[in-house]
């Protein structure tokens, strides 16, 4: 037998699907199985795509976050999570002077899009710098910052294609079965269904990714073909001499292959001591918000369509409590946020929204709002079954 390292393989996938008996699981950064042969390619393409580094004569900037995809997704491999923390910011309404914690889809939500928000860049290029004698994107004052830690993308494209029907047949926003979870969806400016981002306000994976490539580097692309302003003043003339769109729809699309198709690890095999965390995890209600498993839908893609996903989410807000607030974010409030999903937890090394916690043990200590009543839960759990359930977390 030929053994393959997990993380120095770029064309294994390839030879693993037109050579027969290849049944193992894919690994981190690996693509899903049963793809075609150019859906293979195109994923190839769109790996190189990704760890791509963009210079400023490619279009990096004027403001930027990272220099590459990669940059931010790159922990164990490419598509990973990373260690950088970026800054976002919005205004909640005011109420006789105050700042509202709770901000209900009426009062509105206003996300500094004519004053370069949401996402405040923290690099510029030489050329801003000299023009504008900046380092970083100013904030406009009175907004309220919110940290974002760089999750990992294993099995995004599984969650692009979970149906809609889905996801709303588990939101509950009246708490009508009285079990102290009232899960909601959040909705993109248009009305749409919103799935990914920490609040859960973007629709489809596409639009995640085009959206990406501009704000995270200021490299355009048709579908998000605006440098933006800075801080809501245009951007100087000559700092950005580079014609829009600055990427190829080729690259675009390659890269949103490799995004969609990569897989979501598989866990860690079980034995009784996980076997009992599960049931933990699920006895003291973690698994109301962490569904351990959804459904996809039809897709043009036959290896995405109508298959199980152990997502451990339901892709809805949920209100964590004040202590985990920041902003709002479209119908979210400031103490909102999408259940994380769970898919290589076991890569991850900070955990919540804005990476503050160092381990899983207290992320789950820091939960509140709907939360709360798992989080004593586990507190209150023997010591003995606190490391069982952690040691379940640790395979998944």
């Amino acid at each position: 037998m030929v053994h393959v390292s997990t993380f120095d393989r770029p064309f294994f996938a390839l030879a693993c699907l037109l050579l027969a008996g290849c049944a193992r699981p894919p690994g981190p950064g690996e693509p899903i199985r049963g793809l075609t042969p150019e859906q293979l390619r195109n994923f190839e393409v769109g790996r190189d795509v990704f760890a791509r580094t963009f210079e400023v004569a490619d279009g990096l900037g004027p403001l930027f976050n990272a220099e590459s995809c990669a940059e931010c997704h790159e922990d164990p491999v490419n598509g990973g999570a990373g260690d950088e923390v970026e800054v976002h910011a919005a205004r909640a309404p005011l109420v006789g002077g105050t700042q509202l914690a709770q901000v209900s889809p009426r009062e509105g939500c206003d996300l500094l899009f004519t004053l370069g928000g949401p996402v405040y860049q923290l690099q510029t290029t030489p050329a801003l710098r000299e023009a504008l004698g900046i380092d970083n994107e100013p904030i406009p004052p009175g907004a309220t910052i919110a940290r974002r830690s760089s999750p990992d993308v294993f099995g995004f494209g599984l969650l692009d294609a979970i149906p809609d029907s889905t996801i709303l047949a588990l939101a509950d926003p009246d708490d009508a079965n009285g079990d102290g979870i009232s899960g909601r969806p959040n909705r993109f400016l248009d009305g749409r269904l919103g799935r990914f981002g920490r609040k859960a306000f973007v629709p489809t994976l596409a639009e995640f990714n085009a959206g990406a490539f501009q704000i995270e580097m200021g490299i355009t692309v048709a579908e998000a073909p605006d440098e933006g302003t800075v801080g809501g003043e245009p951007i100087p003339p000559g700092v950005d001499p580079t014609p829009d769109p600055e990427l190829e729809a080729e690259s675009v699309q390659a890269a949103n292959a490799y995004v969609r198709f990569l897989a979501p690890p598989a866990r860690r095999a079980s034995n009784e001591r996980v076997a009992r965390g599960a049931r933990i995890f699920a006895r003291i209600g973690c698994n109301a918000c962490h569904v351990p498993e959804l459904r996809t839908g039809a897709s043009d893609v036959r290896a995405l369509a109508n298959r199980k996903v152990a997502a451990y989410t339901d892709l809805l807000l949920h209100d964590m409590g004040p202590e985990l607030a920041d902003i709002c974010f479209g119908e979210a409030t400031p103490s909102e946020f999408r259940t994380e999903p769970l898919m290589g937890l076991r890569f991850s090394t900070t955990f919540l929204h804005d990476g503050r916690a160092t381990s899983v043990d207290e992320a789950i200590r820091q939960h509140g709002g709907e939360a709360v009543r798992a989080r004593d839960a586990f507190v209150g759990l023997p010591e003995l079954d606190q490391r069982l359930l952690l040691a379940f977390l640790a395979t998944l």
